[in-house]
């Protein structure tokens, strides 16, 4: 899977999508421990840390698959198949995985412990998805979907405005796009992958690194992490700093750790455009934030003097990072 063969087709007809089952397998992987909590993913994560190895010990079976589907550099191809259009809802995801055969589940899982051998595998499995999505996903879905948009809003603008080599290099770490129709997946020895006639989907999810994944015969995907600031959602913004230069402007101010554009500030606060874009003057005004046109967006960022301000009201101590 190291190398897949893009064409000019199937690189016009990539899209993005948003995958409730996706975003589910992401924080699996955070309540395992495996990976750490990134901001946006799991709102409290010891106490659902500590649930979720509860339901595994009253689940044998769940604890088995999840020790054979989840490894560190490797998903079982069943979680990571992407979704069909007619899927659009976890439901929908899940009852794919209801529906395989038990069999055809358990040649695709990296153990040989014999609790994984029973009939039911399918619905033991989607039962330990669907906890996982009612106790950590569900009721935070919304503000996850709204930050996913925001990103999908601003990597389209990107592609307008420098293309889709542009866009590859950064959406997951260890892609590269390397030209003549060839994108590095992973830095793994597998022989390539032709994509010609084939449908790309781009999907975001909270999680720091994402997958690759494929539908026979011609449906594929790459999951990557939704970018920066973004995966935060909805940020409460520093008392301090709310008192100082109110609230709404706190926040605006306390998200732009990476450039954004009014779209995507909206997308992610709930805030009015026009508030939006009252409060974005008034920081240019005191030389809080700067902006800049990246194609046919203009994206803030904080100065250094917002920096420290920003920093300052969390506790946190002023980091040098590069300017736009």
């Amino acid at each position: 899977m190291g190398i897949w063969l893009i064409d000019a087709d199937v690189l016009a007809g990539g899209r993005f999508r948003v995958s409730a089952l996706a975003e589910t397998i992401a924080a699996i992987r955070v309540l395992t421990g495996e990976r750490p909590n990134r901001p946006g993913q799991l709102v409290r994560p010891a106490q659902s840390r500590a649930a979720f190895q509860n339901r595994l010990a009253a689940d044998p079976a769940g604890r088995a698959f999840v020790r054979a589907a989840l490894l560190p550099t490797w998903l079982a191809d069943f979680l990571c198949a992407p979704p069909l259009d007619d899927e659009p809802a976890f439901d929908d995801e899940l009852r794919r995985i209801r529906t395989t055969p038990a069999a055809a589940l358990r040649a695709d899982l990296a153990d040989d412990d014999p609790v994984l051998d029973v009939p039911d595998l399918p619905d033991r499995i989607a039962d330990l998805l669907d906890w996982v999505w009612t106790e950590a996903i569900e009721p935070d879905w919304p503000r996850r979907v709204r930050a996913f948009e925001a990103d999908v809003i601003a990597r389209t603008r990107r592609l307008s405005g420098s293309g889709w080599a542009s866009a590859l290099d950064d959406l997951r770490p260890g892609m590269r796009w390397l030209g003549e129709g060839r994108l590095r997946i992973n830095a793994y020895d597998y022989p390539p992958r032709d994509l010609t006639q084939g449908e790309l989907l781009f999907i975001p999810v909270t999680g720091a690194r994402g997958w690759v994944g494929w539908r026979r015969p011609n449906r594929y995907s790459i999951v990557y992490p939704c970018a920066g600031a973004l995966a935060e959602g909805r940020r409460t913004a520093p008392g301090a700093l709310g008192r100082l230069i109110g609230p709404a402007r706190a926040t605006l101010l306390s998200l732009l750790d990476d450039p954004m554009s009014t779209t995507q500030l909206v997308a992610v606060t709930g805030f009015a455009l026009g508030s939006v874009g009252d409060h974005l003057k008034v920081l240019l005004d005191a030389q809080l934030v700067r902006r800049r046109r990246a194609g046919r967006s203009v994206l803030y960022y904080r100065t250094a003097d917002g920096d420290r301000l920003a920093r300052a009201a969390t506790g946190g101590e002023p980091q040098p990072r590069p300017r736009p």
